[in-house]
């Protein structure tokens, strides 16, 4: 795929006019957005952190620069924008554009099961398919009663931990990261959310800070880009921390150790839910003996697997 901006031969970015002067020229909301959408199309950003359009990203932009939800009423498109909120959409236009920050990093802000999180370059940004498995309790492995204790293993932000509390009322989770700056974050969205009676951030290198315990659900969504993949990124996942993406030469140099890890902190009848995404073929490849159940999801993603506590007893020797 390229993500070379193709540039209309009859139509020039606006962008080399000052702020005040767009500004002027934007009075109502839906003028500002159709301009933001012209503005990406036309610099060929790259969309991937919540949206996959140039329109959906200026509706995003937009609204989040006048903090308003995504579902306001059609109505509000025709109304008088003040200068100062129009000069706050224009800049923030300008620093998408040139700088390719994603949008979430830029309004401080995603969403991830339904629910907002802070998020800024110390985290990665919540995109992962395990919201749609959040959001249906994990009833395929849980239908008859929720896991007690839970395990956010490479917690980032908190959002998939924080957001199995919201959605499980009666389950304690642990968010573990070995980044203190995501900790931080992740800290942050506990208070945001109001958790933090059944929800503690601590800091593991993996498992090293969990010694001795158990949980009935461990999920992570560990670094797990290859090296040839991180090498193609384009210029948007380059502001998100380098530490949460790349993991060696296929992408499993933290999976292989989690592999053989994770037993120890798993009940008997618990389960491992990890996302490899792209380096699911390469972890296929490299243990062809695992019965990996690979998950398909109907909002689009690739690439988690599950193994049970009984599965990773049977294949041990793979992992040693």
């Amino acid at each position: 795929m390229s993500f070379t901006a193709r540039r209309s031969p009859r139509f020039a970015s606006t962008l080399a006019q000052s702020d005040a002067e767009l500004a002027a020229e934007l009075p109502r909301l839906r003028d500002c957005m159709r301009w933001v959408t012209s503005e990406f199309h036309l610099a060929g950003l790259h969309y991937g952190h919540g949206t996959a359009s140039a329109w959906d990203e200026a509706v995003g932009l937009t609204l989040g620069a006048l903090h308003l939800p995504w579902d306001v009423d059609p109505a509000v498109l025709d109304a008088r924008l003040l200068p100062v909120e129009r000069a706050r959409i224009v800049a923030l236009a300008r620093q998408r554009i040139t700088r390719r920050e994603p949008l979430p990093y830029l309004l401080g802000e995603a969403f991830f099961a339904g629910l907002a999180f802070n998020v800024d370059e110390r985290v990665l940004i919540p995109r992962s398919p395990i919201a749609e498995l959040i959001e249906d309790g994990f009833a395929a492995w849980f239908g008859d009663e929720p896991p007690a204790r839970v395990l956010d293993l490479c917690t980032g932000s908190g959002c998939i931990g924080i957001a199995t509390a919201l959605y499980l009322p009666t389950a304690e989770v642990t968010l573990a990261d070995i980044s203190q700056d995501a900790l931080a974050v992740a800290k942050e969205n506990i208070t945001r959310h109001d958790v933090g009676d059944r929800v503690r951030a601590v800091a593991s290198d993996l498992f090293a800070g969990l010694a001795g315990q158990r949980f009935e659900l461990i999920v992570a969504n560990p670094p797990y880009v290859d090296a040839r993949d991180l090498a193609a990124m384009p210029a948007e996942y380059r502001h998100e921390p380098a530490l949460a993406l790349g993991a060696g030469h296929d992408g499993l140099d933290i999976v292989r150790q989690m592999l053989r890890e994770a037993r120890e902190h798993l009940t008997d009848d618990g389960w491992l839910m990890v996302e490899v995404g792209n380096s699911d073929c390469h972890l296929a490849a490299a243990f062809p003996d695992v019965p990996f159940m690979w998950l398909e999801f109907e909002r689009g993603g690739q690439g988690v697997f599950v193994l049970s506590a009984a599965e990773l007893d049977a294949c041990a020797a793979s992992f040693a």
